[in-house]
């Protein structure tokens, strides 16, 4: 059984690892550095099996509104294995003490191409309560069209607690 735990240090490289190991979403090198980059100055947080981050997510508040999943992604061999559905929890505990009523994220929208793993993590969000809301033709490149989804966090009364 593994565990969240917020990454306060190491972030940069953690992330280099973890996207590293996953080319079939993150091929280029400028993206791996540029993530890595981002990561430093946003809440991090990781799922630990056995002593080993399996999977990690960065958030990027927009308040009062929303917070965005800025990356969410999980080393190969721990596929299927729940950590992203844990760090989606996380997120929504997080986005619910930050007052926010939106989890939101960005990722390629359908192309039309055989892209099986892009295909897996819509999915990925469809099945944890997303709405695939917009498509921003050319936020990104040209030839990477995003998808934009959301997901309303449910309302706390007063005195509950989220979860």
């Amino acid at each position: 059984m593994g565990r969240t735990v917020e990454i306060l240090t190491g972030k940069a490289e953690l992330c280099r690892s973890i996207l590293g190991a996953l080319p079939d979403w993150f091929s280029e090198p400028e993206v791996i550095e540029a993530s890595a980059a981002t990561v430093e100055d946003l809440p991090l947080f990781g799922y630990i099996e056995a002593d080993v981050v399996t999977a990690l997510m960065a958030l990027k508040p927009h308040l009062p509104g929303a917070v965005e999943i800025v990356l969410i992604a999980t080393r190969p061999e721990y596929h299927g294995r729940g950590a992203g559905r844990h760090l989606l929890d996380e997120a929504e505990r997080f986005g619910h003490q930050a007052g926010a009523r939106l989890l939101t994220a960005k990722t390629l929208a359908p192309r039309g191409l055989d892209e099986p793993q892009f295909e897996a993590t819509r999915r990925f969000y469809d099945r944890n309560g997303f709405v695939r809301a917009e498509v921003f033709a050319t936020l990104w490149e040209e030839d990477h069209p995003c998808l934009f989804m959301v997901k309303p966090l449910a309302a706390v009364q007063a005195g509950e607690t989220a979860f």
